[in-house]
């Protein structure tokens, strides 16, 4: 439980639900996967709640971001629970993104986005696109798919680190909640008595680490706190890969 409070507090400072923190903590004691999917997401929606609610009080939620990207990412992460895919072909393609994210996030300096004034508009076709890709891979996985809209939004300088950070909480939050319908529709949904261990757990940390990321902590640690969790993700992905 220590360890979900601790994956709680670093994924919420940076606005994600931690669902593939969760999953590797979980797999680690044979759980079934049924539980360690349902569970992870519900996780997510208290996780990345209660980031959205702490980022949109401290003023950091765009609603030009907030309102683009769910369009398609919600129907396509209830979809996206539905298919079934390669699961070696999905997570080469995956981690390989997101490796490239990773050194962008903790090694580039100059795409830094610092003040609104250097912010690009977001094309709304664009949104789309990203919107139903994103959440078509978080319905296959089970996971809220922030942690690839995030940096995605930082580098395009669609929106500051806590303007983007605010937006995926919230995009977590409806991509897992569709996931979490599309389970129950599909027969795939299975909650017991870890969930109701897991969840005050994953509320203290999330309410920490969002109050933190929201109030306290610097963009430029935001950014490089993002950095950090996925060079986590990625170094876990490729050595059990290899």
């Amino acid at each position: 439980m220590i360890l979900i409070g601790g994956i709680a507090f670093l994924y919420a400072s940076v606005g994600f639900g931690g669902a593939t923190g969760y999953l590797t903590v979980m797999s680690q004691f044979g759980i079934e996967p049924k539980l360690m999917a349902t569970t992870s997401l519900m996780l997510n929606l208290v996780v990345a709640g209660t980031a959205f609610v702490n980022y949109t009080r401290a003023g950091h939620m765009q609603r030009r971001l907030l309102l683009t990207f769910p369009l398609a990412s919600v129907p396509a992460a209830f979809l996206g629970g539905f298919i079934k895919l390669n699961e070696d072909l999905y997570f080469i393609l995956l981690y390989s993104t997101l490796t490239y994210v990773m050194l962008r996030m903790l090694f580039v300096r100059n795409n830094q986005v610092i003040n609104e004034e250097e912010l690009c508009p977001t094309p709304l076709w664009l949104a789309i696109v990203v919107g139903a890709i994103i959440g078509l891979l978080s319905g296959m996985v089970g996971i809220g798919g922030g942690i690839i809209l995030s940096p995605l939004i930082i580098l395009m300088k669609w929106g500051t680190p806590k303007q983007a950070a605010s937006t995926a909480a919230g995009f977590i939050f409806l991509n897992s909640l569709s996931g979490l319908l599309g389970r129950y529709i599909g027969g795939n949904l299975m909650f017991g008595e870890l969930g109701a261990w897991l969840l005050p757990v994953g509320i203290l940390g999330a309410l920490a680490g969002s109050y933190f990321g929201a109030r306290r902590f610097s963009g430029l640690w935001a950014r490089r706190a993002l950095g950090v969790v996925l060079l986590i993700a990625v170094v876990r992905f490729w050595v059990s890969f290899f």
